[in-house]
């Protein structure tokens, strides 16, 4: 495997544990109180939008990478990995590869689009917007979106 894409889904890799973690932490009192020795009505659940985000942003990045698509300027890159993914999910590339490699697989390349993009709104609005104590659901949602992105995103690239 290339190098980026290697770091790309290792840095995925990294933001999804850590997503789980601070969930872990938001949701056990006795962890709170005990290991970390902060307040029980701490939470961190707008960390875990963003670090599920991440994951989805950098696994998305490695398969266009995979796609021969690069990245020079590292500025805008969030909205340029949305648009190439959305790219390849409207000319039916990534529906092809689900087709192909993941009979298991019920959902459709749109879900994976619209994953990445509530994530990326949710990115804004939970981390900038509102409290950490209100996200708990979102908060969850997002740590199961990343983990089902992550997960088909390094399938489509390991059957290249």
């Amino acid at each position: 495997m290339d190098s980026t894409i290697d770091l790309c889904i290792k840095r995925a890799d990294n933001e999804l544990v850590l997503a789980a973690i601070v969930n872990q932490i938001s949701q056990e009192a006795p962890l709170k109180k005990e290991t970390f020795r902060i307040a029980e009505e701490l939470t961190f659940y707008s960390a875990v939008i963003e670090h599920s985000y991440y994951a989805i942003f950098n696994s998305a990045k490695a398969y266009l990478i995979s796609k021969g698509i690069t990245f020079a300027n590292k500025r805008g890159q969030h909205q340029k990995v949305y648009h190439k993914f959305k790219y390849f999910v409207k000319k039916k590339v990534i529906d092809s590869e689900l087709l192909k490699m993941y009979e298991e697989v019920k959902g459709r390349a749109d879900e994976l689009l619209g994953i990445l993009q509530e994530e990326r709104k949710k990115r804004g609005e939970f981390t900038y917007e509102k409290l950490p104590q209100a996200n708990r659901e979102p908060a969850e949602q997002s740590l199961n979106n990343a983990r089902l992105f992550v997960s088909l995103i390094k399938r489509f690239i390991q059957k290249q």
